[in-house]
């Protein structure tokens, strides 16, 4: 878990990017716009259920838990993450995975008061996990 700032004694922690970002809220706005985007996207539309209704909240949950929101946000619901095991059946390719964290970053892009060491940090990640996740 990143952590940002310095401690608040009333927390007894550090703050944690889901802090710095207005918790959930956040997390909702910019996976509501990635799958705004997956909508109308020909290559990676068909790898998505009909419904995105449950993709939109376990995709903006896993994420508000991943950054400090703590497992009610996703693994209290779904169980551990598990993403690689989660995405194996899907053929997701290099392409599927440049597409995906494009529209990622666009979407992480139209938070204009993000600040840069968060914005970086979730940049880093998301590489990452596109990365992790492609099988074929």
């Amino acid at each position: 878990m990143v952590q940002i700032g310095v401690p608040d004694p009333s927390r007894g922690r550090l703050p944690t990017v889901f802090d710095a970002v207005g918790g959930r809220p956040f997390f909702d706005r910019v996976v509501n716009r990635f799958y705004d985007a997956v909508e109308t996207d020909p290559l990676l539309r068909p790898l998505y259920p009909e419904d995105l209704t449950d993709s939109r909240r376990h995709t903006a949950g896993f994420f508000a838990q991943y950054w400090g929101g703590g497992s009610v946000q996703y693994s209290d619901e779904q169980g551990h993450p598990r993403l690689r095991m989660r995405h194996m059946p899907f053929a997701i390719t290099e392409a599927h995975a440049t597409a995906w964290l494009g529209h990622m970053r666009a979407a992480l892009d139209a938070e204009e008061d993000l600040p840069a060491e968060v914005r970086q940090a979730m940049d880093d990640h998301i590489t990452n996990a596109a990365a992790h996740l492609v099988n074929a």
